[in-house]
């Protein structure tokens, strides 16, 4: 894995980042026509933010509404005890499980939230069970099921709105 090292994003970088949160699969000429920069610049400084581990992959991200049977939950985890031992227990089971796509610590009442995709609802309950119902130290839990998608993604801002 790349060591993470801070960068210093000038507005070509932070427009050029931008572009490649909504489409990394962009030739460096279509980029370098938006930036203003020529392909082999762009190519530099794609490679400048893999190697400082800004850019961590590309990925091709599927439409779960499209794809039939495909049930997301929202799960809320509160922790019976508090360790860094247990915390990074808990964190580890999530790592390992494909079908938890996110997860968050969280300040307040719930630990964590998780993001559970699966394939239809007895794949879902099966997971959802498996990681938390009798697991170490699980407080409670409450499962949230999405029914619409009103917006998603992982694009960070990096410029604010004017």
């Amino acid at each position: 894995m790349p060591k993470r090292s801070r960068l210093r994003l000038d507005a070509i970088d932070q427009k050029l980042l931008d572009l490649i949160q909504d489409d990394a699969s962009q030739s460096l000429y279509a980029l370098g026509d938006a930036v203003g920069l020529s392909p082999s610049a762009v190519q530099r400084r794609l490679s400048r933010y893999r190697n400082s581990g800004l850019v961590t992959r590309h990925a091709a991200i599927l439409d779960t509404e499209a794809l039939p049977g495909t049930v997301v939950a929202c799960v809320l985890v509160a922790l019976e005890r508090e360790t860094k031992r247990l915390h990074t227990g808990f964190q580890d089971r999530m790592r390992a499980t494909p079908e938890v796509q996110q997860c968050y610590g969280l300040a307040g009442q719930w630990d964590y939230l998780v993001i559970v995709v699966a394939n239809g609802m007895p794949h879902c309950r099966e997971v959802i069970d498996g990681l938390f119902l009798g697991a170490p130290n699980i407080q409670r839990y409450d499962t949230l099921f999405v029914f619409d998608v009103v917006k998603a993604g992982l694009n960070v801002p990096l410029r604010t709105r004017s």
